[in-house]
């Protein structure tokens, strides 16, 4: 576990060595975006607020923050380390902890449960924690590294057929599950996904076993459902139909090309980003790229260890998941085959629809990770026996110098870092307190957005102590349209300054657009707008002078016009 911890401080050593300044660069504006998660969390518990809401962005109706991935199962215990360190450290915190966790848990898992081998289960438990795709996502999404629950909920759900004590059990599977959806949900309806397919192939296997089981599993299962339901009935409620909720967010047709399967990850000691990102949405969505060694090995094991019922079992969700990560359509290296992939039969179920189907790929790792343990294990034990030893071979050398080959390639590298653009003046030294009074909010030019969210670190600098119109955040498509979207509805002067930012190009100004964006300052509520350096703000400050008719000022670094006669 010691080894776990230090390999994930040097995955994220960029960021632990300039926690002062320290920015994952291929978190594009996720890490803004996080770290608005966890100093919200925490000023909501230090204030005794609602944790599931929030108003200092997209002012003036808020973010649900159930309904995005704040992960309030991490923000609130770490709510201390948050406001006394900041909201970096929170982040670094989670991630590393997130990866050598999850590595973690499934070596105790598979050491007390799978295996006899201590390292048998160490390799399992390294490549569940450290394999490519939790590489990827650790750039920028920390529910979908800090998976340490999932072991444990899927022990759970093993041991529960033969259970002598259903009730406790139950009540404990419910508590791992009710906390996992305040860790992320859509990794547990993955995990879920798999876990099904694995019980399905075993109990097909072992028929004479099911009715025996269904007394304890029922009565499991029944009470699990009960405490997790009663644990979490409110947040999910305020998720799916509170304020600023959303009933699905869709992403379009976004299955692993099978390109993706057998490539190496940009991140990896045998990978290259341009390769990598070839067939991926982007760094941090590469969600297989096994490499072809480690591809080859898995069907070697699953023909090896076939006869074992949990090994066979194992293997089937393994391809099952890998099969339903190539979404509607299968496609190779580019080319649109027009053979439907098995993820066409669930695409349209709810709760289904919104998950990105590249991700199932994420369902394999558990597999791969207990047939590495389980291979292990066999082979250890096999170069122990007198046979083996009779002959001379080296068979645990080989087997080590085996996995070695094939599991290298794929080991991370440790994550790219720069220092983050600093805050301007008017923001970290407390310019901004003369421009805006309470109740009012801030407008930053462009109004940031998933493109740009550098806003959001700003407010944080200064304390969250105003609110700002717009942000990036998932929220409904509009007040009656309860598809989700990212970032808030667009008004016209969002758009306007959206296409200046982009062009460049200053658009002739009307009485039109004028009252667009009079109307606009006052449904936001607006005390002052600010423009901060950046790609076309001469352009931008032009722009902005011909909609109010009055000439910026410059303070504190940033160009600014104070609207409150305008909108009070």
């Amino acid at each position: 576990m010691l080894v776990y911890l230090s390999l994930a401080v040097i995955v994220f050593s960029g960021l632990w060595v300039q926690l002062d300044g320290g920015y994952l660069r291929n978190s594009a504006q996720d890490q803004n975006m996080w770290e608005w998660f966890f100093a919200v969390t925490a000023k909501n518990v230090l204030e005794l607020n609602n944790p599931f809401t929030s108003d200092l962005q997209n002012f003036p109706l808020g973010v649900n923050l159930m309904a995005n991935t704040a992960m309030l199962g991490v923000g609130i215990p770490l709510f201390p380390i948050t406001l006394t360190f900041g909201p970096t450290v929170t982040w670094a915190v989670a991630l590393t902890g997130g990866l050598a966790g999850t590595a973690a848990a499934w070596y105790w898992v598979f050491s007390r449960h799978l295996v006899g081998s201590r390292v048998a289960a160490a390799i399992g438990g390294g490549f569940c924690g450290f394999a490519p795709s939790m590489i990827s996502h650790a750039n920028a999404h920390p529910n979908f590294v800090g998976l340490f629950l999932l072991p444990f909920i899927v022990l759970r759900l093993i041991r529960l057929p033969g259970s002598s004590r259903p009730v406790r059990d139950g009540v404990l599977l419910g508590l791992l599950v009710a906390y996992q959806v305040f860790l992320g949900e859509e990794p547990l309806l993955i995990c879920a996904v798999a876990f099904f397919v694995f019980a399905v192939t075993y109990t097909i296997s072992r028929p004479r076993e099911i009715w025996a089981s269904v007394r304890p599993m029922a009565t499991g299962f029944g009470v699990a459902v009960g405490v997790a339901f009663v644990l979490t009935a409110f947040p999910l409620w305020w998720q799916f139909f509170g304020p600023q909720s959303y009933q699905s967010l869709e992403h379009g047709p976004v299955g692993n090309d099978t390109a993706a399967l057998t490539r190496f990850a940009g991140e990896s000691v045998a990978g290259d980003p341009a390769n990598a990102g070839d067939v991926a949405m982007n760094p941090t969505e590469e969600n297989a790229f096994f490499g072809w060694p480690l591809v080859v090995l898995m069907i070697v094991l699953t023909i090896w260890l076939w006869r074992s019922v949990l090994s066979r079992s194992i293997a089937v969700s393994m391809f099952v998941l890998a099969w339903l990560s190539l979404g509607v359509e299968l496609v190779v290296a580019h080319v649109e085959t027009g053979v439907p992939g098995l993820w066409k039969l669930f695409a349209e179920w709810p709760l289904f629809e919104s998950v990105l189907e590249s991700r199932l790929a994420m369902g394999c790792l558990p597999a791969i990770g207990a047939l590495l343990a389980i291979a292990t294990d066999r082979v250890l034990a096999a170069a122990a026996s007198w046979e083996v030893r009779q002959l001379k071979l080296p068979l645990r050398l080989l087997w080590l110098g085996a996995l070695t080959a094939v599991l290298l390639p794929i080991a991370p590298t440790p994550l790219e870092a720069e220092i983050r653009e600093a805050t301007p003046r008017f923001f970290a030294d407390g310019g901004w307190r003369g421009q805006v009074e309470p109740g009012g909010s801030v407008v930053v030019v462009p109004l940031p957005s998933s493109g740009d969210a550098r806003a959001l670190h700003w407010q944080v600098e200064a304390g969250l102590e105003f609110p700002l119109a717009d942000g990036y955040f998932v929220g409904p498509n509009g007040p009656d349209d309860k598809r989700g979207r990212y970032g808030a509805i667009r008004r016209p002067t969002t758009a306007l300054l959206a296409k200046v930012r982009e062009s460049g190009a200053i658009p002739q100004i009307d009485e039109g657009a004028r009252t667009d964006a009079l109307d606009d300052l006052r449904y936001w509520r607006a005390d002052v707008v600010v423009l901060p350096r950046g790609k076309n703000q001469d352009a931008l400050r032009d722009t902005v002078d011909l909609l109010l008719r009055s000439p910026a000022r410059y303070v504190d670094g940033v160009w600014i016009w104070d609207v409150r006669e305008l909108t009070r």
